[in-house]
């Protein structure tokens, strides 16, 4: 008895629901959690079958479901910006030129936000197991989400806001008689333009980058201090770090390309091209899935190894792949002899 009127399994709940730090594998071990003084999670103490069901969906899974659609619209509308560089110029249909800027956009600063919202989950289940955990719930990320969308876009309506801004000036091109897609700008335009594009710089790049880096490196820190964690749970969490890290380096051109363009007052020619970095995070993010998801992690490895069972023979299985499919048989071991012990 901890407190008055809660016992050990009300926090077993909450204990085993650490995000992607914490797994089964932690539950069967017995590990202490951080910022818990002597609470451990033991075998004979799982949570039941009407608990399991509250596991199935977590914070962080909403935040990568609303991550994964974000993508999915992105690649959806990217052929349109292939076959502007194939031709050099816009060919099709000059609708389909602010709306793909604008979805384009809108999944570059969507995915900067989710990023910073996983790393702050993460870094409460860490910092404060107990307190977190308790409180948690999905409906709050999935309305963390929306606002995300929301903000998003309503900050990238500014391709719809400039491409018409001063559109009947007789001494302006009409834009839909260009063959360029929103690369040509009069000073008006900038104007507005310019102070916004800081602003895009500020709000979807420096601030969630400056929150991941503090959330990622308190979470390495608080784990590199247990020495009740086994080393896979610090590598997960460097490997979140980084693949965090990797996605902001990507857009980090673009987002300088912006910070130039206000200090000198014209928009910059380089700007497309850095932009190509940035859709390189589409490649980045199945790392943070991957290290975000045990479920993700579990499927990966049973897909692996019914490619080994398919594709290479029983002798170079057993000497190739014995850790990986020994895996499941030694954590059924373990399990089994909790259970001997505990009874």
């Amino acid at each position: 008895m901890f407190l008055s009127g809660v016992t050990t399994a009300d926090y077993e709940l909450p204990a085993v629901c650490l995000l992607g730090i914490y797994s089964d594998d932690d539950v069967d071990s017995g590990s202490q959690l951080p910022g818990v003084s002597g609470l451990r999670i033991h075998a004979d103490h799982r949570p039941s079958r009407q608990h399991l069901g509250l596991l199935h969906l977590l914070p962080e899974d909403v935040l990568l479901l609303s991550l994964t659609i974000s993508e999915v619209i992105f690649f959806f509308f990217l052929p349109f910006r292939l076959v502007e560089a194939a031709n050099m110029k816009w060919t099709l249909l000059y609708f389909l030129c602010p709306l793909s800027v604008f979805i384009l956009y809108s999944v570059i600063t969507n995915s900067t936000l989710h990023l910073m919202a996983i790393s702050v989950e993460r870094y409460l289940g860490v910092a404060f197991p107990i307190k977190y955990n308790l409180k948690r719930n999905p409906r709050n990320a999935v309305i963390a989400c929306v606002m995300f969308w929301v903000v998003s876009m309503a900050h990238c309506s500014i391709v719809y806001i400039i491409q018409y801004h001063d559109h009947f000036n007789p001494n302006i091109t009409d834009p839909s008689k260009r063959n360029t897609c929103y690369e040509e700008f009069t000073t008006e335009q900038l104007k507005i333009l310019l102070p916004v594009r800081l602003e895009f710089s500020i709000v979807f790049f420096c601030i969630p980058f400056l929150i991941c880096c503090f959330c990622y490196i308190k979470c390495i820190c608080i784990l590199s201090r247990l020495s009740k964690v086994h080393a896979k749970k610090r590598y997960r969490a460097i490997g979140m770090a980084l693949g965090t890290l990797l996605v902001f380096i990507t857009f980090m051109p673009f987002s300088v390309s912006y910070v130039e363009e206000y200090v000198s007052g014209y928009s910059s020619n380089w700007r497309t091209h850095a932009l190509l970095t940035s859709t390189l995070n589409a490649c980045l993010d199945p790392f943070i899935f991957y290290f975000s998801s045990l479920a993700l992690r579990e499927n990966f490895k049973k897909v692996l190894q019914e490619l080994v069972r398919r594709l290479l023979p029983p002798c170079c299985r057993s000497a190739l792949c014995c850790p990986l499919f020994n895996h499941g048989r030694s954590e059924e071991r373990t399990l089994a002899t909790s259970a001997n012990i505990s009874s």
